[in-house]
């Protein structure tokens, strides 16, 4: 069966034919979109590890499921990277089956609970929903996922995604980022026996040493984890490929193939004098540093630099991740700084509004051409070009 025959198998099911039917398409329409539940900005501005975003009530869910129209041609889909049956899950979340909603992220999701936290969806799934081209907002399909996925956490019967039978064929995995997971779910699935390796001690990647805890937990992305151990996965930490096993040890372990997923993380610095000084760093340090290492403890073995002016260069996530942590740090003034216009910002929009409600202050239209130091070569000043 195609996907495609797939998908209007699924909708011709009598319980979605009813459901249809239960609510006519201006009424589904009519309903507002549902607000995410958020920590109170000013509490949480200092504190590191409390999840910002609260999640969905079972009645939010339901209702911004009811929003839904169940379309044909469940364009939603088309901007998903893995494919989820979207309207299948969503429609279970209407009609109360919230754990068959989570089995269904899981047939081509291996990390659900992630990424109803941190995919960008305004620009993938819900960019296309059709609801956008009726001048009303996009179905909250994220938070529908995150609701779903943590609604089987929370209530003890996770399932399993089916594993086929096992074919014998070793794979490894180098990194266990998110792309690392993902794809070791999509081998277990198929029977092959796969290891991941991963550099640091910790297991996750980016999803644990560049994405906060006040965005993205580590007990969620460590649950996310232990599904992949039930399907077969192993993985082995504080193992660099290339350096503490080589490839070559790896095809005479019986390996017939390896898929790199070792991130994008050397840092792009601008070039510009001053960039040596004290307390100039690239986020990917700053970030790694305060969640892997404990370096926000001033009694820690590498504490990292701690000012009450910070300024972050750049209007991405990873800008907003490390603005926002500095606040949580003790910063009184913490800034973005960003070339471009507000508009043109990569970063989520949930992320810049949560960072504004923070105190975090937004300087668009500049670009630094120089950092300035001390007489002890601290960074103390920097010199911006207005573009």
């Amino acid at each position: 069966m195609t996907t495609e025959e797939l998908i209007a198998a699924r909708r011709a099911e009598p319980w979605r034919e009813a459901l249809r039917k239960s609510k006519k398409n201006k009424e589904r329409t009519d309903i507002p979109r549902v607000e995410m539940n958020e920590l109170d900005a000013e509490y949480r501005s200092h504190t590191r590890l409390e999840e910002v975003n609260l999640g969905l009530t079972k009645e939010q869910a339901m209702q911004e499921a009811q929003r839904c129209l169940d379309c044909p041609n469940p364009t939603c889909m088309q901007g998903c990277p893995v494919s989820i049956n979207i309207p299948t899950f969503v429609k279970n979340i209407e009609r109360g089956e919230f754990l068959e909603a989570a089995r269904v992220l899981k047939e081509t999701s291996a990390l659900p609970a992630v990424c109803g936290r941190v995919c960008p969806q305004e620009k993938q799934c819900e960019s296309k929903c059709i609801h956008l081209k009726m001048g009303k907002p996009a179905v909250a399909i994220g938070y529908l996922e995150r609701f779903a996925a943590d609604y089987e956490r929370e209530s003890g019967n996770i399932s399993v995604p089916e594993v086929a039978e096992k074919n014998g064929i070793k794979i490894a995995v180098v990194g266990s980022g998110p792309a690392g997971l993902s794809f070791a779910g999509d081998m277990a699935k198929r029977g092959y026996d796969v290891t991941v390796f991963e550099a640091l001690h910790e297991i996750g990647g980016v999803l644990k040493y560049g994405i906060p805890e006040f965005r993205l937990p580590n007990k969620i992305v460590d649950v996310e984890i232990e599904g992949l151990r039930k399907m077969g996965v192993k993985f082995m930490t504080n193992c660099i490929v290339g350096k503490t096993i080589s490839y070559d040890d790896l095809h005479a372990d019986g390996f017939k193939g390896i898929f790199a997923a070792s991130g994008a993380g050397l840092p792009n610095f601008m070039n510009i004098p001053g960039e040596n000084l004290v307390g100039v760093m690239s986020s990917n340090e700053y970030l790694t540093r305060v969640n892997l290492m404990d370096a926000a403890n001033p009694d820690s073995d590498t504490p990292v630099l701690q000012g009450k002016k910070v300024a972050v260069i750049g209007g991405g996530n990873t800008a907003m991740d490390s603005v926002r942590t500095a606040r949580r740090l003790g910063a009184e003034r913490a800034m973005i700084v960003y070339r471009r216009s507000e508009e043109e910002m990569p970063a989520r929009l949930e992320e810049v509004k949560h960072a504004k409600e923070e105190g975090v202050e937004f300087m668009t239209l500049h670009n630094p051409v120089e950092y300035l130091g001390d007489e002890r070569g601290r960074v103390k000043q920097m010199r911006l070009q207005k573009m």
